[in-house]
């Protein structure tokens, strides 16, 4: 049975849950969210710092840590950006690291933003 889990984070108009937990595993999505609900669009360094710092919040609400994930899945409109992404990454993130992957696409729900983020993390009960 799966448990949303109350990560803190403003309610949006869209129908999702920004974490569910559900047999020790923790489904989230995060982009640049910011408190008030409003999103970042400023540069992909404070892009990213403020979508991990949403996961690491969603995890800890969860019950786990950073250390708990095991994927993550990056999403970027423009791909230049990946090295930035990597800075930040390892500010959240140490050895060894979550699988991986990284993609470029045309564009996100919010103009202006910039990554987008899935993850899953293995969360003992």
């Amino acid at each position: 049975m799966k448990e949303v889990v109350d990560t803190g984070l403003p309610p949006l108009a869209q129908p999702f849950s920004w974490a569910v937990k559900a047999r020790g595993l923790l489904f989230t999505a995060h982009g640049p969210l910011r408190a008030d609900g409003s999103i970042d669009t400023g540069t992909i360094e404070d892009q990213a710092r403020l979508t991990f710092g949403n996961l690491q919040r969603a995890v800890a609400a969860a019950g786990g840590s950073l250390e708990d994930v095991t994927q993550v899945l990056i999403y970027m409109t423009d791909v230049k950006d990946m090295p930035q992404v990597d800075r930040v990454y390892r500010e959240f993130f140490a050895p060894p690291y979550p699988n991986r992957s990284s993609m470029g696409v045309s564009g996100l729900v919010v103009p202006g933003m910039k990554i987008e983020i899935v993850a899953y993390a293995a969360i003992d009960d």
